[in-house]
C-alpha cells in the first residue's frame, strides 16, 4: 500500500452491516488483489442518477482509498456527488440490500438507488 493511498480520507462511510458484507462477498467471489469496491454514479434512473457499488479494477481518474481493510475505488470526479454518503446493508424481512444515504441529494426515488442533486 502506498503512502499515498494511506493518507487519503474516503469522502464516504460504509457502516459495521456494509463493511461485514462486503468482505463476506469478496471472499465468496474469491476476486484478486488489485480488486477493489467501486463506488460511484452514472446517469440514468428516474431520478436521474444511479448510484454504482460493485467490484471491479482500478480504472484511470480513480482514487483509491482503504476503509477497514476494504480497497475502494471512486473516480475523482464522482467524489462531488458522493461526499457525505453513507451505505449501509439491511437484512431485515422488508428489505435486503445495500442502501445509500446521501446528503448531496435533493431528491431521490423510491427504489433508494436513483437520486438528483
Amino acid at each position: 500500500m502506498s503512502t499515498e493511498i494511506a493518507n487519503l480520507t474516503a469522502p464516504v462511510t460504509l457502516t459495521d452491516g456494509a463493511k461485514k458484507e462486503i468482505k463476506k462477498l469478496i471472499q465468496q467471489q474469491e476476486l484478486g488483489e488489485d480488486y477493489g469496491l467501486r463506488l460511484g454514479v452514472e446517469g440514468g434512473g428516474c431520478a436521474g442518477m444511479n448510484y454504482v457499488l460493485g467490484f471491479d479494477q482500478k480504472k484511470e481518474g480513480d482514487q483509491e482509498y482503504m476503509i477497514d481493510e476494504i480497497t475502494v475505488f471512486m473516480h475523482k470526479a464522482h467524489g462531488l456527488y458522493l461526499a457525505g454518503m453513507e451505505v449501509d446493508f439491511k437484512d431485515g424481512l422488508n428489505a435486503r440490500g445495500f442502501t445509500f444515504s446521501n446528503p448531496n441529494a435533493s431528491s431521490t426515488c423510491g427504489c433508494g438507488t436513483s437520486f438528483s442533486v
